[in-house]
């Protein structure tokens, strides 16, 4: 396909998620009705409509709307690039642009802070706040690709070992410098779960912040370790690359954990898998709770989580949160760890939080807290970790 094609098909793709579309659905309803798109086609258009999600204010702004036209028109604009080349009406290519469409490019003038940021409205005074010489800087990390990140496995390997195995299948990879087992892929190669570096367990695929909040753990020996929010189970076998001890997952929604059998078989290590919670007697050296949260430090990975909060979900999930804590804390021993995480940078879900639990209960002990924001290196993400007293 040539460049003029692949817009109009992140055109058509882009009407479909403005029209409310879950991403992932339109993408692959695209490409099971164009089966002509080849691998390559269909990795540049899912960038196309990529781009422009995470900048969707400022290329609506400089496009004059949110159809899939006048947002490709804006981010082309964005990119500094003629639109002429593109909308060149030629077979397959979008049509050309109309004496409107060219009109707005002169009336755009000067974006709005928020807009420039591509923050939603409502969200920008408090990031402001919170954030405050900062807020730029990180929402314009936001409006750019994330990086592509993996984690050597140090129970099979090092991280130079691993990088020489990537580098021996032709993977350009480089040290990244926000955790000891993190590799960047500079080139974002695909295909990467094929690869026997990642077939054998030497490597997986991890943000290099989710990375860097194991690190900041306790140095446990032999300890019994509770992941309660286990998801996918990407922190369980972070943390079995950092500590000793046996590994249990749980999760609210037992599908979520539904891949950790085969992916904790690859790194060499036994992970028990809970459907249910623990039995009350049960008790741990440390329970991990990365818990759902507004994802705003991943939103370039998802930037449609950015359009779709709102100061209601948001109090939601700030709900949910808190009772996660407190049921979480349930499970820890005495003189134990409780780590709160989250994949966010928002105050309400992370200081927020953790303040109110110990000013709740005075069983606890802030040990270690920090914030990660979204950087070149890695995603934004909290963690505090709290030492059970008695």
């Amino acid at each position: 396909m040539t460049p003029p094609a692949r817009h109009a098909a992140a055109i058509q793709i882009l009407d479909l998620i403005m029209s409310g579309q879950d991403v992932e659905k339109a993408l692959k309803d695209w490409a099971r009705g164009h089966r002509f798109a080849g691998s390559g086609d269909r990795a540049a258009i899912r960038d196309i409509c990529f781009e422009v999600l995470r900048k969707k204010r400022s290329v609506a702004a400089l496009g004059s709307g949110e159809t899939g036209r006048s947002l490709v028109l804006g981010l082309l604009r964005d990119q500094q690039r003629d639109p002429s080349d593109i909308f060149t009406g030629a077979t397959y290519a979008p049509p050309v642009l109309t004496d409107d469409e060219l009109a707005t490019g002169d009336d755009v003038g000067i974006l709005a802070e928020d807009v420039a940021a591509d923050c939603p409205a409502w969200l920008w005074p408090i990031v402001n706040k919170s954030l405050g010489d900062e807020c730029g800087d990180v929402f314009q990390i936001l409006r750019n690709r994330a990086p592509l990140t993996m984690r050597a496995n140090l129970r099979k390997s090092t991280r130079k070992q691993a990088m020489t195995a990537l580098a021996d299948h032709g993977i350009n990879a480089v040290e990244n410098p926000i955790s000891p087992a993190a590799i960047d892929l500079p080139d974002y190669p695909r295909n990467l779960k094929n690869l026997p570096p990642y077939l054998e367990g030497l490597v997986e695929l991890q943000d290099g912040a989710s990375q860097a909040i194991v690190e900041l753990l306790p140095d446990l020996v032999d300890a019994d370790i509770l992941d309660f929010c286990a998801g996918g189970g990407g922190k369980t076998l972070a943390i079995a690359g950092k500590l000793s001890g046996t590994f249990t997952a749980h999760d609210a929604f037992v599908q979520r954990m539904k891949d950790i059998p085969a992916r904790a078989e690859r790194a060499g290590i036994e992970v028990e898998i809970l459907d249910a919670l623990p039995d009350e007697e049960r008790k741990f050296d440390l329970v991990f709770c990365d818990a759902p949260c507004s994802g705003s430090g991943s939103w370039r990975r998802d930037p449609a989580g950015k359009w779709n909060i709102s100061p209601t979900s948001l109090t939601d999930v700030c709900d949910l949160q808190r009772k996660i804590l407190v049921q979480a804390a349930e499970f820890v021993a005495a003189d134990g760890y409780l780590a709160y995480a989250t994949c966010s940078f928002l105050p309400d879900e992370n200081t927020d939080q953790v303040k109110a639990f110990l000013e709740a209960d005075p069983k606890w002990r802030l040990t270690t807290e920090k914030q990660f924001l979204p950087t070149p290196q890695g995603d934004g993400f909290y963690i505090a970790i709290l030492k059970r007293l008695h």
